[in-house]
């Protein structure tokens, strides 16, 4: 780092914003398209997520953990195609590739819906399951890669949590427009209502590149070209570096948690509820409260933890927070006590714990960026799926139920907070302490660019 940074002249902070969030007055703009970027993400996935739950339960627990399977290998066969592409086309082509997809593929089954309903079965809620579950996770980690590569270290564990603030509006807002116009205008509209929001997502996000290489001071041809590379080089990378590794078992280990709370909820949901429109209505009611919980520790909470104790600090809170709602549930045993755990669980997890954890890629490159963090966030992330389910069935088949699911819980509680608290210290040390500012002119002493190019790698560090 150039010694003439430090005395560099510091943007002037908006009063507003700073009181909210540690934003500088020439970010407010790329944090406000950003986090409108991710409302209409999060309220086009919110809308259909309960009827995707509803659907999924149609033919008993046993068959969503296969699901589960089906939904892991549909994964894994999309990553290297996602590569691919990755590889091959600049930056606004690859997302209006990947939004432009889903929204096609739900204008498909938007007319099935409407033009052959006689053809909707089990077999195709099945099919919807398994696609939206691929969908989810391939939206939200391209929006999350395109920041992870435009925001530098110093930048996103302060501007992440405000920008995820937008998401969390939109997760609350998804349940409330379903309630609003399934019965107007049909489910099968609140596929075409989805599919508009995702457009809107993709025109935000060709204002966000317009908006970032400008300010950046960074040539566009340069920062839009294709990464390059192999369409395996993502999987590769994860096995090669234990940084990698420690992200992607971190990622493992919190989505079995989750798993788990999924689990006893659709069990207890079941329990009092027996029909697709009544369970839609519960676990819509139960999503929606629980982004209120979310909005809330994102107001107040999220960007302070991760500032004033850094990330792993940030990264040991939810395997904590879980472990303590565990080990309650199992005492008291009640539903009321569930919908706490799975509130907490969520809010801490989306309010503290992503943002925290999408900063650990900014100390990556714009490879990794990409490849890396779409194995990490697609296939590890079911694959956590799968290993949870089968490992919450086996328990539930030799009758240890939620006492035998606490022994195991506690103990990966306790090697999920040890990993967290590694990964905290492996970001510092990959990234340089002073890093540059986002939006800034380029000073007379050349300075790094916004993302991957704003770090610089240390020694790997070994767990």
């Amino acid at each position: 780092m150039s010694a003439s940074l430090p005395s560099a002249p510091r943007p002037r902070r908006s009063g507003l914003l700073q009181s909210l969030a540690n934003i500088r007055r020439d970010e407010w703009m790329a944090v406000a398209v950003a986090a409108a970027f991710f409302f209409c993400v999060l309220t086009a996935l919110m809308l259909l997520r309960p009827v995707r739950d509803a659907l999924g339960m149609s033919r008993g627990m046993d068959a969503v953990r296969w699901l589960f399977v089906g939904t892991a290998v549909v994964t894994l066969a999309v990553n290297p195609l996602f590569a691919w592409l990755v590889a091959r086309l600049r930056r606004f082509p690859l997302l209006g590739t990947t939004y432009g997809f889903f929204v096609a593929c739900l204008v498909g089954f938007w007319a099935l819906l409407q033009f052959a309903p006689g053809a909707i079965g089990e077999t195709s809620g099945q099919v919807f399951y398994v696609w939206f579950s691929v969908f989810n996770l391939f939206a939200t980690m391209v929006f999350w890669a395109l920041l992870v590569e435009r925001f530098n270290g110093d930048q996103g564990k302060r501007l992440f949590a405000p920008i995820s603030v937008g998401g969390t509006l939109g997760a609350i807002a998804g349940p409330w427009l379903t309630a609003q116009l399934v019965a107007p205008l049909g489910t099968p509209a609140l596929l075409l209502v989805a599919g508009g929001f995702l457009l809107a997502a993709l025109a935000l996000a060709w204002w966000l590149l317009r908006l970032l290489p400008d300010r950046s001071g960074v040539p566009r041809a340069e920062r839009d070209a294709p990464v390059g590379g192999s369409a395996w080089a993502g999987l590769r990378a994860v096995f090669r570096s234990p940084y990698l590794s420690g992200i992607a078992g971190y990622v493992l280990l919190m989505t079995v948690m989750a798993t788990f709370i999924y689990f006893t909820r659709l069990q207890m949901v079941a329990g009092v509820a027996d029909d697709v429109d009544t369970r839609a209505a519960v676990l819509a009611n139960i999503d929606m409260w629980t982004q209120v919980a979310v909005l809330a520790l994102q107001l107040t909470l999220t960007g302070r933890i991760i500032q004033r104790f850094g990330l792993g600090v940030a990264l040991a809170v939810l395997p904590l927070a879980t472990a303590i709602g565990f080990v309650g549930l199992a005492i008291y045993g009640s539903f009321v006590v569930l919908v706490l755990l799975e509130a907490a669980n969520r809010a801490v997890q989306r309010g503290i714990t992503r943002p925290a954890r999408e900063a650990l890629f900014t100390a990556l490159g714009r490879e990794d960026a990409y490849k890396a963090k779409a194995f990490i966030d697609t296939f590890v992330y079911r694959g956590g799926d799968v290993l949870g389910a089968q490992v919450e069935g086996a328990l539930g088949r030799l009758g240890f139920a939620l006492g035998g699911l606490v022994g195991v819980v506690v103990p990966l509680a306790f090697a999920w907070t040890a990993l967290g608290l590694w990964l905290g210290r492996a970001h510092a040390q990959r990234t340089t302490p002073d890093a540059p500012l986002l939006m800034s002119p380029p000073a007379a002493s050349p300075r790094r660019s916004v993302g991957a190019a704003a770090t610089t790698p240390q020694q790997e560090p070994t767990p």
